[in-house]
């Protein structure tokens, strides 16, 4: 049997449980051998689960034989844990956002470089059936040239100021909800449009959660260097109707539409057809990519290039809502 491939978590909060659940579900090819989060109790109640050893600094962790890290940690955290990781020869997984800062990203780019490891970012809306299958149709040419993609991410939270946490200031989040669930629509929207951002304008809005340090609402408008034209839509401050499609593709000869697991396709010429997918879980999906491009090296659907774009879409829209009109990327 191959050598599985051993994976220390870097953070033991909420979306850690995940990404340790999706580890289990490939022991062949994987394993979980150590849990590192400067809160110890966390750190043993979730390597317990695993079997793993837990340690307080991570640092400690890097020092150990784990081929690679999966970084959970809060958004400001994130960049000097991959530089860490990367300086120790380690491959990375990295939630969502790369980093929270432009500065950030280059030192994260270049450490990776130098030390000539695998950096994956951890999309893992890239693995739903539909953006997957909706890929596909942009490539076979299909639509024929593409004009305009729509992103929508929304959802009324229950959030409260109690258990917001760090995600209430601007100063450990990045921002507000565009740079924690608003980067799923802004990395779908790169994913589609196959270009770079060129400019951005924004209108950033807080509409109900008053203790957070930024916005909960945003809406941007995105020009690619292609052409393309971008639209992303996202909130946590209102539930939108169920039927809400989560990206919407308008082109040459047709335009589709698609959820997680729906897609929906019409041609100038009167053809249409819907498709439906048996549910995946995303997060298992992005795992196991990230443990195959390791493993063989592949270069993952999305690394810290792909990563650090996306941010500067982001912090471009951050300028565009503060100093208003349009800014370029």
């Amino acid at each position: 049997m191959a050598k599985r491939l051993r994976v220390g978590i870097i953070g033991a909060g909420g979306i850690a449980g995940l990404h340790a659940e999706a580890y289990s579900q490939m022991p062949e090819t994987v394993a979980v051998t150590a849990v590192g989060d400067i809160n110890g109790q966390a750190a043993e109640a979730l390597s317990g689960k695993l079997g793993a050893t837990s340690y307080e600094d991570y640092h400690a962790m890097l020092a150990t034989d784990v081929d690679a890290v999966d970084i959970c940690l809060p958004h400001h955290l994130h960049a000097d844990a991959a530089i860490a990781a990367a300086r120790a020869g380690k491959h990375i997984l990295c939630e969502k956002p790369l980093c929270t800062t432009p500065e950030e990203s280059a030192r994260v780019r270049q450490a990776v470089h130098e030390a000539g490891v695998t950096l994956m970012c951890a999309h893992n809306q890239l693995f739903l059936p539909a953006v997957v299958a909706a890929k596909q149709i942009l490539a076979s040419g299909e639509l024929g040239d593409v004009y305009e993609v729509r992103t929508n991410d929304a959802f009324r939270t229950d959030m409260t100021a109690e258990s917001a946490g760090w995600r209430a200031r601007a100063a450990t989040s990045g921002g507000g909800e565009l740079i924690d669930t608003g980067y799923h629509p802004s990395y779908l929207l790169l994913h589609f449009a196959g270009g770079q951002p060129a400019q951005v304008t924004a209108m950033l809005a807080n509409h109900r959660l008053g203790f957070l340090d930024a916005e909960d609402s945003a809406q941007v408008l995105v020009r690619f260097d292609n052409g393309v034209v971008g639209n992303i839509a996202t909130s946590w401050a209102y539930q939108p109707p169920s039927d809400t499609e989560r990206f919407a593709v308008f082109g040459s000869n047709g335009s589709l539409r698609g959820g997680g697991e729906w897609l929906h396709l019409e041609t100038v010429d009167g053809g249409s057809r819907d498709q439906r997918f048996p549910a995946v879980d995303t997060f298992t999906a992005e795992i196991a990519h990230f443990v195959h491009c390791v493993t063989t090296g592949e270069r993952p659907i999305h690394t810290e290039v792909e990563g650090s774009v996306v941010l500067d879409l982001i912090m471009a829209a951050y300028r565009s809502g503060s100093e208003g009109g349009l800014v370029t990327v």
